[in-house]
């Protein structure tokens, strides 16, 4: 499973005071524990009226429709109508995360883990040929690496 690091707008017509925001972090704080998520954000005030924006880790295998259940959330601890913005993922280095990479290119692939000369990790992908022949090597290869913050090899089966 991923974490997501999921953007909330809980304020945006910026009428809340500073009372009210906080009333609502701390609803927001407990019932997100009961979702398994966790709030980073603790003085949506301190923030410009129209900006006053939370983030929430989720981790999840479908962060997509996952973060329906926070936003409304949102809307229960702050009473507004909360907007969605980008949501992003944190990574360990993990493969899971590798495999969370590759399903945002609509991909499945093989993981295995070697340790390089150096001591540092290498992941070898494998994956279909008819895959690499739709999506840029590269592409995958570099959001592999940023991910995981290791050599990747990737190979064609």
């Amino acid at each position: 499973m991923r974490t997501a690091v999921l953007r909330v707008n809980v304020d945006p017509a910026g009428e809340l005071t500073a009372a009210e925001l906080e009333s609502g972090i701390a609803t927001l704080t407990e019932s997100a524990r009961a979702l398994g998520a966790e709030v980073l954000d603790t003085d949506p005030a301190a923030l410009p009226r129209h900006r006053r924006e939370i983030r929430l880790l989720i981790t999840t295998e479908h962060p997509e429709t996952d973060s329906e259940p926070a936003i409304a959330l949102c809307a229960n601890a702050f009473g507004t109508h909360p907007q969605a913005g980008p949501l992003t993922y944190i990574s360990r280095g993990t493969d899971d995360d590798a495999h969370g990479v590759l399903a945002g290119f609509g991909l499945t692939g093989h993981l295995t883990r070697e340790q390089g000369p150096d001591g540092y990790d290498i992941i070898n992908v494998t994956l279909a040929e008819r895959d690499l022949a739709r999506i840029p090597e590269s592409r995958i290869h570099t959001a592999l690496e940023a991910a995981l913050n290791c050599e990747v090899r990737i190979r064609a089966r």
